[in-house]
């Protein structure tokens, strides 16, 4: 039987990916390949390699943090001693907890708990304060949940059901390790399982942290501290602040954090501790022998639908790279990214924002006055490509004792990091610090910042290449630009000013409008049967908006090219999305991602634009169409 080839008319991802994809094998140790996953396994491969020669001593580097980072890479690589050492390292930690009887006794060892890395009753942090953008604020939140969202705890989700399955066998094996006899063992479990089981019926949903301006509910400490009681709250920040504790805090949960009262309290009280002990021990299991490493992320392999854990020099690399990320990015970017293919990529993002001004200007649903405003932030957004110039302090001060064991070094570093955290609230704001560095492959708009930052590991075919056309360039990493520009103009980016902060800078009618074709791309998605599931609209609704606003501005650059080639620039956009990915994983991001499935990211909004019709003769016979009316572009 001769079998038919598939029509771009009909289906552009399959027309551009059919073949890879029928030939495509993920990786043991990943969910996905394809895409960002393969440029994220070369820049792996590249910087393992790196590691690996200065490890030897064959390379060095004038960026001092690295020795740091090879250091701590070395410290993984030496399995032998955790096999010794097994369970020892994590067992202060899990008798200091096992000793908190009361309530008292926990609200005295709250701060150092903290430092430690324990999960106490609510979570907190600081933060950039949404409506001034120039302070940091004191932030609290509900505890985190076992399985990915809330809605996986319903009766009926059996994919729920099978997770926590999953999760309570691998804890009762870890469990086993520690000097807790087999029925407090069972005890413990049971109970931790119970706590969580009262949290996720407090807390809030991915759908609902998907909006996150709404995160912003400041209330007085005293007032948050009546909900929490009897964890004090309020000695904590006395405790971290002293005299200079918060007065005001930022909610970011409020019904978790409002209905707390009495989680602590009672029979509650020894649930919470059994499900801190239990999280504490599996939190230490990476960083103990291979055999409790391997049990610790059953659950996630579970998750992800990953068969094997990675080599031990790949976990190695990955936790060094993790934890020294701005030395390592610097290091990446100063070594492999081009001056030559960052001065034109930099250029490519002020032509897409000056014709986003210029589409902003010719907009038809917004008064003149919405427009000026809009166009400001256009012209306030700071560009953060490749990497940073300098290494911020907090990087050289992630130093340890190479004679500690690996878990007791992992604290330490880690309690560095959340103390510079900490120390951050009566400090201003930071613009010039990078949410990613330079060796991630990704891409990201910070709303209270009003920036993009375009790593340079992202910056490599097919998103983007000197010997790629500027077509291909502009389906590839122009969309990925226009996407992240999009953001300061999605459900969530519109509400912040050109500063960054908080603020209803639209006319009533304008936002109205806006929110009306907002309603028309959550339509467009929502319900779209995929893999056994449904895309959610309202959860995809930012991401599905500023993949529409990067199509749009970067087709309105195409026709001012004078070789334009439509076709090679659809076909580059849904080579960008080519992916292949384990059912499990699949069925993860559909039920907790903002980013709608790959496939509908590359079928999805090129039928929204004129050009793609025009590009390939589609036309209503085609699977590719759909009406003129149901067609949106909102930016």
């Amino acid at each position: 039987m001769t079998e038919t080839k598939i029509r771009i008319q009909d289906d552009l991802y399959q027309a551009v990916n059919g073949e890879w994809l029928k030939t495509a094998v993920i990786p043991e140790d990943r969910p996905t390949t394809g895409g960002f996953s393969d440029l994220d396994q070369g820049v792996e491969k590249l910087m393992m390699a790196e590691f690996r020669a200065f490890a030897a001593g064959e390379k060095t580097t004038d960026i001092p943090e690295i020795r740091y980072a090879i250091a701590l890479y070395k410290k993984v690589l030496d399995a032998e001693r955790r096999n010794r050492e097994g369970i020892a390292p994590a067992l202060p930690l899990l008798e200091k907890l096992r000793g908190i009887k009361t309530p008292e006794a926990l609200n005295a060892q709250a701060a150092e708990l903290l430092l430690e890395g324990v999960e106490l009753p609510v979570q907190v942090g600081v933060s950039e304060d949404m409506e001034n953008a120039e302070k940091h604020c004191f932030v609290v939140l509900g505890p985190d949940l076992i399985l990915p969202d809330t809605t996986y705890y319903a009766e009926d989700n059996e994919s729920g059901k099978q997770l926590l399955a999953v999760w309570s066998d691998m804890a009762a094996k870890v469990l086993a390790f520690t000097p807790l006899s087999e029925a407090e063992q069972k005890q413990y479990l049971a109970d931790a399982l119970a706590f969580d089981a009262l949290v996720a019926r407090k807390v809030k949903s991915q759908l609902e942290w998907s909006e996150y301006y709404k995160c912003h509910n400041p209330m007085d400490a005293d007032e948050v501290a009546g909900f929490t009681a009897p964890f004090d709250l309020k000695k904590l920040l006395e405790d971290l602040y002293g005299e200079a504790a918060p007065k005001t805090l930022i909610v970011y949960d409020p019904k978790a954090v409002k209905e707390m009262n009495g989680y602590y309290s009672g029979e509650n009280f020894d649930l919470y501790i059994h499900w801190a002990y239990v999280n504490a021990m599996l939190k230490a299991t990476p960083f103990l022998s291979e055999e409790l490493a391997a049990l610790g992320k059953t659950y996630k392999r579970a998750l992800r639908g990953v068969s094997v854990d990675p080599s031990l020099e790949k976990q190695a690399y990955h936790l060094a790279s993790d934890m020294y990320a701005e030395p390592v990015g610097v290091y990446y970017g100063r070594t492999y990214f081009g001056e030559e293919a960052k001065k034109d990529v930099v250029a490519m993002v002020h032509k897409i924002i000056d014709t986003y001004k210029l589409r902003m200007a010719k907009n038809t649903f917004l008064a003149a006055s919405t427009k000026e405003q809009a166009i400001k932030k256009l012209s306030t957004i700071e560009v953060k490509m490749g990497y940073p110039d300098e290494i911020k302090p907090i990087w050289s001060k992630l130093v340890f004792d190479e004679q500690d064991s690996l878990l007791p070094i992992m604290r330490k570093l880690r309690e560095i990091r959340q103390r510079d955290m900490l120390d951050k609230l009566h400090k201003p704001v930071d613009r010039t610090e990078w949410l990613m560095p330079g060796h991630m492959v990704n891409a990201c708009y910070n709303p209270s910042a009003n920036d993009i930052t375009f790593p340079a590991a992202i910056l490599q075919k097919p998103f983007y290449a000197l010997s790629q056309s500027a077509s291909e360039n502009l389906g590839g990493i122009g969309a990925v630009i226009g996407h992240e520009i999009s953001h300061a103009f999605d459900n969530n980016g519109a509400n912040f000013d050109e500063h960054g902060n908080l603020k209803n800078w639209w006319k009533e009618a304008d936002f109205a409008a806006f929110q009306e074709l907002t309603k028309g791309m959550i339509e467009q998605f929502d319900g779209i049967e995929f893999h056994g599931g449904k895309v959610s609209g309202e959860l995809t609704v930012s991401e599905n908006i500023a993949d529409n606003g990067g199509m749009g501005v970067t087709l309105e650059i195409m026709h001012g090219l004078p070789d334009a080639d439509y076709q090679a620039y659809f076909k580059n956009w849904a080579r960008v999305w080519c992916q292949k990915a384990k059912e499990e994983y699949i069925r993860l991001l559909l039920a907790s991602d903002v980013h709608s499935p790959t496939v509908l990211r590359a079928n999805m909004q090129p039928r929204n634009f004129p050009e793609w019709y025009d590009a390939f003769g589609v036309t209503e016979q085609d699977q590719m169409y759909i009406a003129p009316e149901k067609r949106i572009s909102i930016w």
